[in-house]
């Protein structure tokens, strides 16, 4: 009888393999090594001889390559994709790159933002042509070394060789090709000869994130740090008056309790000293100004939607004169409340605020003038201040506003030590700041079974979409063309959401165009379809997309998603949008359980360039999916005298994991300059959905979230 084997596995990877006594064999093995022989460890990069070749690039006499990413990482994946450009044009091998993130550095780094989906596409060419500049000085280096001509040398994956067959490691050069003139032209790679970019690369952070190694800002500590946890007003408009902290001083870890305006900071040595000690202020506050419910809110914008003081962004033809002699108008008024940014890692920011300096740290979008606001607000020197990006745990336009970091640098300079600032879940929802609640009101002119006339009219809270915007589809679609807009003035504070005012214009335009294809009795493809020639036979509109990308894209759902060809049951919803420079079209399945609606499975089509990193763009484009259904289908946010009415989860819904469906994603092959990720695929969903909805209920949906307002009897009937 042959003796059988088995494997078993050990906790230590040295063991070696043994026959036991019955013939049966022991085998020492490691997940983590997979079986292989004489495993190497991995490169202590902290014991290497590195040399700093511009502010982007260092590189080992070794040959090892640390590349810096400037911009800040709010799980968009440019801590990968960025230093992607940077390696593809140097010519390393992507296993010996290492990357750390860039400090705010002005005089070397442009656009150290996250936001607008744009780090990519301003990054494109530049990044490019650090990586190509490097690499020419390398070859010029080598060249001088061998005495030869730098036209006879070349370079690939981190080594250089000469016409003899002779070759020098990129490590062999570096110190003198630092030190080489910059050459101002160089040649960069045809998009033919890529072997980074457009090849997936996993997150160059997966292995700290998921073993839990200090990425984040709630990971940073210093020696002699106080935490601070800060009571602010409860409502928006009101003012502090007075407050007694006897119980908070009697919370053991509190160390000291400071106003600073209308907050007051508990600093402890821990944060649940802090925030136990905050939860036992008292505190005594007046109102400075209104305080403003929902319902008030609403009434406010019907008042703007019905103005005649509206400020016009664009007007084309004459949108009165087609309303005026249209055989139909049809006009439809969509709602979305306030919501606020919820990311998983809450606001926190550290400071040390010193005579000599102030040292900043922590998640934050907009590195640069945060650190402008917090030399303004301290009267002292912008180069007084350093400040270091940690990786984010969300940001979705949140951590563009630098509150939380003026926060940790007034507290740091009124207490005279090092300050960490930690928000709760509940500081997060209800301290601001929100994305405006906003209505939309359509006209549409239908003339002859044509649309003859379209106009939006834009009431939010606290401002308005920018210009560029109604240049967006249908501009120059529609001869008679109008968008007007109107805002009220709150307390309220609000700003940038993921996709800035797209993120539910586009629910709304796409759901009204829905029903524009109902009356004029044709189907939706085709509505756009027709649109979009308009707009390419207009040759003289001033439009910000391209008729025939945003054709490629729809062409390519439709194929993909089967439209129109579906098991009995599943009901489709159509959507297409152009927003952060990237064309996107969606279509959207879902079946009736019990009368609910359950999205099964969306298609997405995009049209984005060239996809430097196509895993990290199919996790964009995925999450981008997932966060519009989510918010469009559930998440609600409403004020009752100036108090948010949701603090937490419990009461804040965002979409669970069961209610995630399928998300195929096709891109259009381009070899045209990449545009942005992190937004464009949030907008359309909504639409799709909704229109899905319609198809599948009979029921229109015009305020967010749908399952709030779509009472179940009301579907099935």
């Amino acid at each position: 009888m042959t003796p059988s084997k088995q494997i078993t596995f050990s906790r230590r990877s040295f063991l070696k393999s043994s026959v036991l006594a019955s013939g049966g064999m022991i085998i020492g093995f490691n997940l983590f090594n997979a079986c292989k022989a004489d495993v190497e460890p991995p490169v202590d990069i902290s014991q290497l001889n590195f040399n700093d070749f511009n502010a982007f690039i260092k590189i080992s006499d070794e040959g090892k390559v640390t590349i810096f990413s400037p911009n800040p990482e709010i799980g968009q994946g440019v801590k990968t994709s960025m230093p992607m450009l940077i390696a593809e044009e140097l010519d390393v091998a992507w296993e010996d790159v290492y990357v750390q993130q860039g400090v705010l550095d002005n005089k070397n780094y442009q656009r150290q933002v996250a936001g607008g989906s744009q780090s990519i596409r301003h990054g494109w060419l530049p990044l490019r042509q650090t990586g190509a500049t490097a690499k020419q000085m390398l070859i010029n280096a080598a060249a001088a070394k061998w005495g030869v001509d730098a036209s006879e040398c070349s370079a690939k994956q981190g080594v250089i060789t000469n016409a003899t067959g002779e070759t020098l490691g990129y490590g062999d050069v570096v110190k003198e090709a630092a030190s080489l003139e910059v050459p101002e032209d160089v040649k960069l790679k045809d998009p033919k000869d890529f072997t980074i970019i457009g090849k997936g690369k996993g997150n160059v952070d997966i292995d700290k994130i998921i073993t839990g190694k200090p990425l984040f800002g709630l990971d940073y500590k210093e020696e002699g740090m106080q935490y601070a946890s800060v009571l602010r007003p409860p409502a928006f408009g009101q003012k502090l008056e007075s407050f007694d902290d006897t119980a908070t001083k009697g919370v053991s870890g509190v160390t000291d309790v400071i106003r600073f305006g209308d907050k007051i900071a508990v600093l402890a040595n821990t944060t649940w000293a802090a925030m136990k000690g905050k939860n036992a202020l008292k505190a005594n506050w007046e109102q400075d100004s209104e305080a403003e419910n929902t319902a008030f809110h609403d009434e406010k914008l019907f008042e703007i939607l019905d103005s005649k003081e509206l400020k016009t962004l664009r007007s084309d033809g004459n949108v009165e004169d087609a309303f005026a002699n249209a055989d139909e108008v049809l006009e439809r008024t969509y709602e979305s409340p306030f919501l606020p940014h919820n990311c998983m890692e809450p606001m926190n920011f550290f400071a040390n605020v010193t005579a000599d300096k102030i040292h900043l740290v922590g998640p934050i979008q907009t590195p640069a003038g945060t650190a402008k606001r917090v030399a303004r607000m301290l009267e002292r020197d912008e180069s007084d201040i350093s400040l270091e990006m940690t990786r984010m745990g969300g940001g979705f336009g949140r951590r563009l506003y630098g509150d939380f970091a003026m926060e940790a640098a007034e507290i740091s300079n009124l207490a005279k030590q090092p300050i960490k600032v930690v928000f709760s879940r509940e500081d997060d929802m209800s301290a601001g700041i929100y994305r405006p609640a906003t209505k939309y009101r359509f006209k549409a002119a239908i003339k002859n079974g044509a649309l003859t006339g379209y106009q939006m009219r834009q009431a939010s809270i606290n401002g308005n979409m920018w210009g560029a915007m109604a240049s967006f589809f249908p501009a120059g679609a529609v001869s008679n063309y109008k968008i007007d807009v109107g805002n009220y003035r709150s307390n309220i504070t609000t700003g940038a959401w993921r996709a800035p005012y797209t993120n539910f214009l586009a629910s709304a335009e796409q759901s009204f165009f829905d029903e524009v294809a109902e009356a004029l009795g044709i189907d939706r493809i085709q509505l756009h379809m027709d649109l979009l020639d308009n707009a390419k036979r207009n040759t003289d509109a001033n439009i910000d997309y391209s008729p025939e990308r945003l054709q490629g894209v729809i062409k390519l759902a439709v194929e993909k998603s089967n439209w129109g060809k579906t098991n009995e049951g599943v009901y489709q919803g159509f959507s297409v949008y152009y927003c952060h420079n990237t064309h996107v079209a969606e279509i959207a399945d879902i079946r009736l359980d019990n009368g609910n609606p359950v999205v099964e499975k969306v298609t997405v089509a995009v049209d984005c360039g060239v996809v430097v990193n196509p895993l990290g763009a199919l996790n964009q484009i995925k999450g981008g999916v997932l966060d519009g259904i989510g918010h469009s289908m559930y998440s609600d946010f409403s004020f009752k005298d100036g108090t948010p009415q949701s603090n937490n989860f419990d009461s804040y819904q965002l979409i669970r994991m069961g209610q995630t469906p399928k998300v195929d994603v096709h891109f259009v092959e381009s070899d045209m300059d990449p545009t942005g990720l992190g937004e464009p695929t949030l907008p359309p969903v909504g639409a799709a959905v909704a229109n899905a909805i319609y198809k599948a209920t009979g029921k229109r949906l015009y305020k967010q979230p749908y399952m709030s307002n779509m009472p179940l009897e009301k579907v099935i009937g």
